[in-house]
């Protein structure tokens, strides 16, 4: 009986810590599955660990879902090296479950997602626990085994790392507005005013991950992405439904086609208009977007 009561108290824990793990782990890996794989790897080791022994079971339990992070991030860009075309983060349906954005600060929108993944795993993880979690740096040299002065370094470099790869980004009610003119646009073949909506260096990815027909390579410019935006709505076809729905905090455009996904689509957008347009293609990553991650 002793040994259940202490599995129920670890289990209760556990349970009240795990949305800031996942948040945690999905942010520094970016896909649903992996943050999964991270979030039971550290129940494991929460179960088998002397559990009277630790003063703080939060920062045991973010300390070893971070480092766990770490090391699959390692492994995670070597299988991207050979993904087909562009990658992009797996979305997440935040309006479903409100806990996955509670934390997100700057760090849940598919674009910030997707610039992460360029910095060093350790930048990333001061980055994300900095950002996104609020966490002292501290405390976050305590989680990554570093000083703190060269965790506020790594802060620094991430974000000014971010600074020059992306403009400020535009209030969510600006973005709302910009997503509907944006959609308005692309349904009506309006080429003239989605150029309008665009920034003169736009880029579109599209990740189709090899299993359906998408842009191998980047699309750049604004008048050339508008061309294929344009395009690719013809392509969907007249018998595509388009609706507004919450993705990773912000308003994005889910397209299905005889009750199936077929994609997702996020902007991001600067004063200068919309930078980037992220199409998500691959039906694994929508699939648990449609299930209501």
């Amino acid at each position: 009986m002793p040994h259940r009561e202490v599995s129920t108290d670890a289990l209760r824990v556990f349970d009240t810590v795990r949305p800031r793990l996942f948040g945690i782990a999905y942010r520094m890996l970016g896909t649903v599955q992996d943050a999964e794989d991270i979030v039971q790897d550290t129940w494991l080791r929460w179960q088998h660990t002397d559990r009277s022994a630790v003063r703080d079971a939060t920062a045991f339990l973010v300390t070893a879902t971070t480092r766990l992070a770490l090391n699959a991030a390692t492994s995670a860009r070597a299988r991207r090296e050979s993904y087909v075309g562009p990658w992009l983060p797996e979305p997440v349906q935040t309006s479903v479950d409100p806990a996955t954005r509670a934390e997100q600060g700057e760090a849940l929108g598919l674009a910030v997602l997707l610039l992460l993944q360029r910095l060093t795993p350790t930048e990333r993880a001061v980055y994300v626990l900095r950002e996104a979690f609020d966490y002292p740096f501290r405390q976050i040299a305590e989680v990554l085994d570093i000083t703190e002065a060269y965790a506020r370094q790594l802060g620094r470099r991430a974000r000014t790392h971010l600074a020059e790869e992306r403009h400020t980004p535009v209030a969510p009610a600006d973005h709302g507005r910009l997503l509907h003119a944006f959609l308005a646009a692309a349904r009506s073949g309006d080429l003239g005013q989605l150029e309008k909506l665009l920034a003169n260096d736009v880029v579109s990815y599209a990740d189709g991950g090899g299993m359906v027909s998408a842009a191998r390579v980047p699309v750049t410019g604004r008048a050339t992405v508008a061309r294929y935006l344009v395009g690719l709505m013809t392509k969907f076809g007249r018998d595509v439904s388009l609706d507004v729905v919450e993705s990773n905090g912000q308003e994005a455009v889910l397209v299905r086609r005889a009750g199936s996904l077929v994609a997702l689509c996020a902007i991001d957008a600067s004063s200068e208009g919309i930078g980037q347009v992220l199409i998500i293609l691959n039906p694994a990553k929508l699939a648990r977007f449609g299930q209501g991650t």
